[in-house]
């Protein structure tokens, strides 16, 4: 590109720095805040676009200590630091006890007790023999004497200092012995919320322009281009009638404009979210729990024996710290625990082995989201249907149709009248209705707290035929010990999968893509 066509491409920001210097000056973002007012953000900016044209090149990095100014140090440099604070009052009062010092000043005892400490040090204070402090006339006359000094004037003159330099910023380099030596004691790295300033590493980078750059400044004088021309037309500008003499910017019509991204739901989340709402439209009430559960509910209250196979360190993830629950809710841990040894009082059998009261306060995440409805059993209305969006967490192969942590919906319906014919019908909701599947069969399943037991099935367009979850009546072992004694409707659906059809997908995985361009995609489909 040549230096007219640069000139009509060029930004304020880029055109006083090469009005301003030229290929001999080394240049960084310190340089251009103190002499050009720019921000340190401006700085760099200028520096990335000139780079990015080849009008400037990175030529060194330093790294180096800065010091900002806190809010605290701010305020020092308005009304004192706790050391001018204490010479003020001893000056005009005259001696006085450190109690009444911290009184009459109104600041911490911690503050003024540091404060007097480095004082003392200094030699600044002295005590007579009522402990009584006062300014001492020897330091008095040495600090007005025009020599070296003293700390509580050197923290004067880097607060000032850091009022004002821009951004508060003062570069280690720019201090003398004696202020490092001041700025030791009033800098933190970190939590420097009680400190003057703030010490952080930083990384100077220096540029220095290009030998084409002087040709391009003269095109700018030629041009009678100056950085100060006006990009926009404010109201101030309409007020004050200044747009009649301003120069303005050049406007290209043909520069692309700037993408408009607006704010949308992610289609997951969303899709979830639509699920709620048609289970609440048919009279559902939402239930929840905790991530983290007991071997108890997650598996004991469900009639599932202590040693099947779904207890598998491999099947389930425990919780490292704490290992296990401090107790069980009663009367329920009992009722369990007998219907596991001996049927209880449920007319069953058991499993007849006997039921460990320590195993089952292990904690663990769940595993499955039936464990919110064993939860809402004690506590559930007749007739009642409660249904909740679980995630859960099993150990499993991750492929298309499984991860390691998924959702379910977990559903229950207590009432007298209820049978798998209603059963049916719900599980044909939410394959044809929700899931948008055409295609739907169901399959006779096993589960140790349900009887009968049902797997419903959706045939996917690419992935073919796939469980879409369990369902069944629960078992009175599940039922009675809970106190419940109607027949109660169960399923736990895989709303994961359900998702893949419903969001036109064929892999799991891409419901938690990190795509971010993919999932705005998916949303525009979805209109």
């Amino acid at each position: 590109m040549d230096a007219r066509s640069l000139v009509k491409s060029l930004h304020p920001l880029e055109v006083k720095l090469l009005l301003r210097y030229g290929p001999g000056d080394e240049l960084d973002s310190s340089r251009l805040q103190a002499e050009l007012s720019y921000k340190e953000g401006q700085a760099n900016q200028a520096f990335s676009w000139l780079a990015a044209k080849g009008l400037a090149s990175e030529v060194g990095r330093k790294a180096t200590t800065v010091y900002e100014l806190t809010p605290l140090g701010r305020s020092m440099a308005d009304s004192g630091t706790p050391e001018e604070k204490i010479l003020r009052f001893l000056g005009e009062k005259g001696p006085a006890r450190l109690p009444e010092i911290v009184a009459a000043l109104g600041l911490e005892q911690k503050d003024v007790g540091s404060a007097f400490g480095i004082l003392s040090k200094e030699g600044a204070l002295s005590m007579d023999t009522e402990k009584r402090a006062a300014v001492s006339p020897e330091w008095f006359a040495a600090a007005h004497a025009g020599g070296k000094k003293p700390r509580v004037a050197l923290v004067r003159d880097l607060l000032e200092k850091g009022v004002a330099a821009p951004g508060g910023l003062l570069p280690e380099p720019s201090l003398s012995a004696e202020e490092k030596l001041a700025m030791a004691g009033i800098a933190r790295k970190r939590g420097a919320g009680d400190a003057a300033f703030r010490a952080a590493e930083r990384e100077v980078v220096t540029y220095r322009l290009s030998a084409e750059s002087p040709e391009l400044a003269a095109e700018l004088r030629a041009a009678g281009v100056t950085g100060e021309e006006l990009s926009s037309v404010t109201s101030e500008i309409l007020e004050k009638g200044t747009w009649k003499t301003a120069t303005f910017r050049p406007y290209n019509i043909n520069s692309p404009t700037a993408r408009l991204i607006p704010g949308r739901r992610n289609p997951y989340v969303e899709f979830l979210e639509s699920v709620k709402d048609k289970l609440a439209s048919l009279g559902f009430e939402e239930f929840d729990g905790g991530l983290v559960e007991t071997e108890f509910w997650n598996g004991d209250a469900l009639f599932m024996p202590q040693f099947h196979s779904a207890r598998d360190i491999h099947d389930v993830y425990y919780v490292a710290e704490p290992t296990k629950a401090k107790s069980i809710e009663e009367p329920y841990l009992s009722a369990v625990a007998a219907t596991h040894e001996n049927g209880g009082a449920t007319e069953s059998r058991g499993w007849n082995y006997g039921f460990d009261r320590e195993f089952t306060k292990r904690l663990l995440l769940r595993s499955q989201g039936t464990v919110l409805s064993a939860r809402q059993l004690p506590t559930a209305k007749v007739p009642g249907k409660y249904f909740g969006i679980a995630r859960c967490f099993r150990y499993d192969k991750v492929d298309a149709t499984h991860l390691s942590d998924f959702y379910q919906t977990e559903g229950i319906v207590l009432g007298e009248d209820v049978s798998l014919r209603t059963l049916l019908g719900f599980l044909e909701m939410f394959a044809v209705e929700v899931a948008g599947a055409t295609e739907v069969k169901y399959v006779p399943g096993y589960f140790p707290f349900t009887e009968p037991s049902v797997e419903v099935h959706i045939k996917h367009p690419v992935l073919g035929w796939f469980e879409l979850g369990g369902s069944g009546i629960f078992r009175p072992e599940v039922t009675e010990p809970l106190g419940v004694h109607v027949p109660v409707l169960a399923w736990g659906i895989g709303i994961d999968r359900m998702a893949l059809m419903a969001l036109g997908l064929n892999d799991l995985r891409e419901l938690f893509s990190p795509d971010i361009e993919n999932v705005r995609l998916r949303r525009a489909k979805l209109g």
